[in-house]
């Protein structure tokens, strides 16, 4: 008569512990990158929104006899998106009925992926570069600046008072 011997299969604790350090050491490797994928998703947002925001006013200055919207262009609006998110006349003038053909340019009030900010700072020359703002100094409100005297518009980075630079998209002042 043989004997039959049952052997149950399982996993020493030894061998689970390897497993899971494995799946560690996978886990600290791949985190990071996700963290990195998700600020240059923004980086890329902004400079889409950005394009959309230019080639916007750029069609209210053609429609608008090359005039750009004026609460945008005023410093001290408290609503800087008015004319781009309503309807508006030929004179720039904000109405809701048949007699206000032209826009709205844009469907919300814009903001900044990179810092959440909506404000507008206006400023009357273009920044010689990336970096500090030179000409103004941007505020913890301020998602944006705007040239009031050629409609040029840039975003901020998450450094309060610094542009973003669009041409350089990993440059520390656009990361801070």
């Amino acid at each position: 008569m043989t004997v039959r011997r049952t052997h149950k299969g399982g996993f020493t604790l030894v061998e689970i512990l390897i497993v899971v350090i494995i799946l560690g050491i996978l886990a600290a490797i791949v985190i990071p990158q996700f963290t990195s994928a998700s600020q240059d998703a923004r980086k890329n947002s902004l400079s889409s929104q950005l394009q959309t925001l230019r080639s916007q006013i750029e069609l209210y200055k053609l429609q608008h006899l090359d005039q750009i919207p004026a609460s945008l262009a005023n410093a001290a609006s408290t609503t800087p998106w008015v004319e781009l998110t309503s309807k508006t006349n030929a004179t720039g003038t904000t109405g809701t009925t048949s007699a206000f053909p032209f826009g709205p340019y844009l469907q919300a009030v814009p903001s900044n992926p990179l810092n959440g900010l909506t404000g507008v700072l206006v400023v009357t020359a273009d920044p010689a570069t990336a970096g500090a703002v030179a000409t103004g100094a941007v505020t913890s409100d301020d998602g944006f600046v705007f040239n009031s005297s050629n409609g040029k518009i840039w975003g901020t980075s998450r450094l309060v008072g610094h542009y973003y630079d669009e041409s350089t998209p990993n440059a520390t002042t656009n990361d801070n």
